[in-house]
């Protein structure tokens, strides 16, 4: 299983960028057990920023980004995306994905995205 994120970029202050993260390699039979973005910025630790639990679409976000970010999943469960609206130049990091995903053949294992720049400018 691999999981690749998608829609970094460079952005002003006020704007708005979409991430994706795909996984692939599921196999027919699969689930997603977890479904996280998680973001490091120069010299921070890394911050879980948003999560989705389970199969609902309910999702959890870090206070600093409430109001301003929005986590969905698609039908097909394979992507999840997050949508962010007016960026500040504070979420300038690299945005990672997260997730637990279940195969019959390795059980539950954690995955992660290759990472994607967000650059916010003031």
């Amino acid at each position: 299983v691999q999981l690749q994120a998608s829609g970094g970029g460079l952005v002003q202050a006020g704007g708005s960028l979409r991430l994706s993260c795909t996984a692939s390699g599921t196999g027919r039979f699969f689930r997603m057990n977890t479904m996280k973005w998680y973001r490091r910025g120069p010299g921070e630790e890394r911050e879980l920023v948003a999560g989705i639990i389970g199969s609902g679409n309910n999702a959890n976000y870090a206070d600093s980004v409430k109001g301003r970010f929005t986590m969905s999943r698609d039908g097909a469960e394979n992507t999840f995306f997050l949508q962010m609206n007016s960026l500040e130049p504070e979420d300038t990091a690299v945005y990672y994905c997260n997730s637990n995903v279940w195969t019959p053949e390795r059980g539950s294992v954690d995955y992660w995205g290759q990472g994607t720049q967000v650059t916010v400018s003031s």
